[in-house]
Order: structure tokens, then C-alpha cells, then sequence
């Protein structure tokens, strides 16, 4: 078995436009004198890898404690996308993918919304990628519309750098931040 680390690190990772860089700093540190180590953190649930739950876009939405463990883990395939993925590339591409997609772009892949309206036909559990955000700025928010309203899970942010094209387990478990719209991840990808 081998294991692939396909997080990005949190503190250096590309961030969304506007959102608060992530930052920390010792409470505690031992080299002050201290007996222990304790760090403070601050940063949004979307900071480096992190899933989106319907809540981000949903005012009634599962937040992220709410959203189905079974769906951040098992089969999965990983797919190399340049540009804009459109719903009739999709078509093509699912007879050969599992239920859950990861698409590596070298951080310039998107979803066009007729790609996740094939997704979420086809009952995909979750969908994810190597940029910031699932879809380009003027479909960003029908994108993730569609697919949290269908129960789709995203991915985002991912490292794929490295990572063959084909089938593996994935695990991509969020933290139990209750009430949240979305959570960081460490997100692998198990093969044998």
C-alpha cells in the first residue's frame, strides 16, 4: 500500500481572492521558556485543501459536521483537464470514472456549469480540484449551486503534482466543525 499526500500546506497554499491570509503564532514556546509548545491559529474553513458543504451556498444547507463521512472516502479517479471542462466533455469522460472525480489542471482547470449539471445527473458524491475554487469567477456560484444542492461535495485546492492519471481510494476527511460551511482536509490518496 502507498500512501499520497494531495494536501496543499495550509499556511502557503494559493488563497481565494479576498479571503484572510492564514496566520499563527506561539502562546506557548518553549524556546521562551515555556514547558510546552501551543500555537494559536486563525483562518477561514477554506484555507488550503477543504471541502464546501451545501451550506456555503445554501441558507437551510447541511453545514459540515452534518455531511455524510461515507462520501469523503473510497473509490475515485483522478483525470488530467486542461481549461474549461464542459458538460459534453463530461459525457465522454464518466463511463471511465468512479464516483468521486478529481481533476488535476495544474491549477487552471474549471467546471462550466453544464459539466455539473452532468455530474450531479450522474449522482456523483463528490468533485475535486487542484485550484481555488471548482469554476472561473462568472460561473463560480451556479457551479457550486448546482452541485452542493444536489449533494455533491467539492474538493478544492488540492496538490495532484506528481499524481498518474487512473483509480485510487481517497480520504479526505473534514474536521467536525459544527455549524460550518466548509472545513480544511488532509486529504491522501491510497493504491497499492
Amino acid at each position: 500500500m502507498k500512501i499520497i499526500d494531495i494536501s496543499t500546506e495550509a499556511f502557503t497554499a494559493p488563497n481565494y481572492a479576498d479571503d484572510p491570509q492564514p496566520k499563527y503564532k506561539w502562546f506557548r514556546n518553549i524556546k521562551d521558556g515555556s514547558e510546552y509548545n501551543l500555537s494559536v491559529m486563525g483562518m477561514t474553513p477554506h484555507t488550503g485543501t477543504h471541502i464546501d458543504a451545501p451550506l456555503h451556498y445554501f441558507r437551510n444547507g447541511e453545514s459540515i459536521d452534518e455531511c455524510s463521512l461515507e462520501k469523503c472516502y473510497g473509490s475515485c479517479t483522478v483525470v488530467t483537464i486542461s481549461g474549461v471542462l464542459t458538460g459534453e466533455d463530461m459525457d465522454k469522460l464518466l463511463p471511465f470514472c468512479k464516483k468521486r472525480l478529481l481533476i488535476h489542471g495544474k491549477g487552471k482547470a474549471s467546471l462550466e456549469l453544464s459539466a455539473a449539471r452532468v455530474l450531479t445527473e450522474n449522482e456523483m458524491v463528490l468533485v475535486g480540484i487542484d485550484s481555488v475554487s471548482i469554476s472561473f469567477q462568472e460561473q463560480e456560484e451556479a457551479v457550486h449551486r448546482e452541485l452542493l444542492s444536489k449533494g455533491t461535495l467539492i474538493l478544492e485546492n488540492i496538490n495532484l503534482e506528481g499524481v498518474r492519471d487512473g483509480n485510487y481510494i481517497l480520504c479526505a476527511f473534514p474536521l467536525k466543525l459544527g455549524g460550518l460551511e466548509a472545513s480544511p482536509v488532509r486529504a491522501v490518496l491510497i493504491t497499492k
